[in-house]
């Protein structure tokens, strides 16, 4: 019997004590076929690599939660995946060429049951096309020490998660700054508790929610620099006319843990989709309107006083559309500028034997411009959205598990929006509140 199928025995857990030693003691008898027929079966149940070249690691997590909701006149609860940082599987590995060189790949498929950010008034889960299985990344590098690593295929651009850096890992339950992760899609009401039309999501952006300045996964080449003293310098092309560069930083020094990053990217694409981000406008060019055309910057910070567990996060972004000022309402009056800014504060410590505890507060505050939904006030005629505002407020708190590799999470979420459309017409909307427990594990 070969050693690497012994090892395979020992990794697979079956105790070699006990009868199985009566039965080695008799080396006439049936001990060694029984063994080798026991570990047939471990072999044949076994997930194995497609060679030994290239290394297989599987990894993931799951992430499901209770939220509760009141828009001011309905109020409900549901089971849902919570979309801070939604449940996925992945396989991922690398291969060495030589002392200079190596090439690796990353796939990873995410799984959504009831969509936290899609769901609505009237879709309890959301719709189909946000459930079930989305492929998030597949990629594959090629990596140098002294020059870098190139990525090719669909993966993260410069400006992914930009607007997100978070040293306390909080992101994984409630992002300070992707506030349409939680109830998203939930229905503005006006003042007397009729629809809107709006949600919380179509405020922030057009179609996805992301915010100003945060970037997406696209199909793209991207280009990574050597690490130099905690920087990374990154740039990226893809989605049929979609560039960006970013810089990012992560280190520690004075008792600070810190991360960092700010990109800057611009798309001409004249579909909205497939862009590497999107921009407010989507109408396509023609005769008498330019080419589409869109640029946004964004950035954030990260700070923990490693002693006190203190900590900070800080993150703001803005995004352009050249076509809003030819296709809207107000013509070239339109404000084709969207921003925002996000804090969170908080604290994290190792306060009982289970892990640590992080109890934090956050703020989020976005200011738009034109968009091509429309509102009324329930009464006269409805207008595209000349302006916005909306503000959040949470509060949460974390608890790690750290024998299970799990994270316990409660945080209660306030939303306050207006919104003016071109008419001039001011809609003061109804606040939503939200409370949502869960837990993600990870594998």
């Amino acid at each position: 019997m070969s050693v690497g199928r012994l090892a395979l025995l020992a990794a697979s857990g079956v105790l070699l004590s006990g009868s199985l030693s009566a039965q080695a003691a008799d080396l006439g008898g049936d001990c060694c076929a029984d063994l080798e027929e026991r570990i047939a079966e471990l072999e044949a149940t076994t997930a194995r690599k497609g060679n030994r070249k290239v290394k297989l690691e599987v990894s993931g997590q799951v992430n499901e939660a209770v939220l509760f909701w009141d828009d001011g006149v309905e109020s409900n609860v549901g089971v849902y995946t919570n979309d801070a940082s939604r449940t996925r599987f992945r396989f991922k590995g690398e291969a060495k060429i030589n002392d200079e060189w190596k090439a690796g790949y990353l796939l990873e498929v995410g799984v959504r049951s009831a969509n936290s950010k899609r769901f609505n008034q009237d879709n309890p889960t959301g719709p189909a096309d946000s459930l079930g299985f989305d492929l998030r990344h597949s990629t594959w590098y090629i990596d140098s020490r002294r020059l870098g690593r190139v990525w090719v295929g669909l993966t993260g651009g410069a400006a992914e998660s930009i607007t997100e850096i978070n040293v306390a890992g909080t992101g994984d339950v409630a992002k300070y700054s992707d506030v349409e992760d939680m109830g998203g899609d939930l229905i503005l009401l006006r003042p007397d508790g009729s629809r809107s039309g709006n949600s919380i999501r179509r405020l922030i952006r057009n179609g996805s929610g992301n915010q100003p300045g945060e970037g997406r996964r696209y199909d793209l080449v991207r280009y990574d620099t050597p690490e130099l003293f905690g920087f990374i310098g990154t740039a990226s092309w893809g989605a049929d006319d979609t560039w960006e560069i970013g810089l990012r930083y992560k280190g520690e020094f004075a008792g600070l843990k810190m991360a960092a990053g700010i990109a800057y990217g611009e798309s001409s694409d004249e579909t909205t989709s497939g862009m590497g981000f999107e921009c407010h406008s989507t109408s396509l060019a023609s005769a008498t309107v330019p080419k589409a055309g869109c640029s946004q910057l964004g950035g954030s910070v990260s700070a923990m006083h490693v002693a006190t567990g203190l900590y900070v996060n800080f993150a703001a972004g803005y995004s352009e559309d050249d076509q809003i000022k030819f296709t809207h309402d107000l013509g070239a009056d339109a404000d084709d500028r969207h921003e925002f800014w996000a804090l969170e504060a908080g604290i994290q410590q190792t306060w009982t034997s289970l892990g640590k505890t992080t109890i934090f507060g956050q703020y989020y505050s976005h200011d738009g411009g034109a968009t091509f939904r429309t509102l009324s006030d329930g009464v006269g005629p409805a207008a595209e959205i000349a302006s916005s505002n909306l503000d959040v407020y949470s509060i949460g708190v974390m608890q790690d598990i750290d024998a299970a590799a799990m994270k316990l999470y409660a945080i209660y979420r306030n939303v306050e929006a207006d919104a003016t459309n071109a008419d001039g017409v001011k809609v003061d909307f109804k606040d939503i509140d939200m409370f949502m427990t869960g837990a993600v594990i990870k594998f």
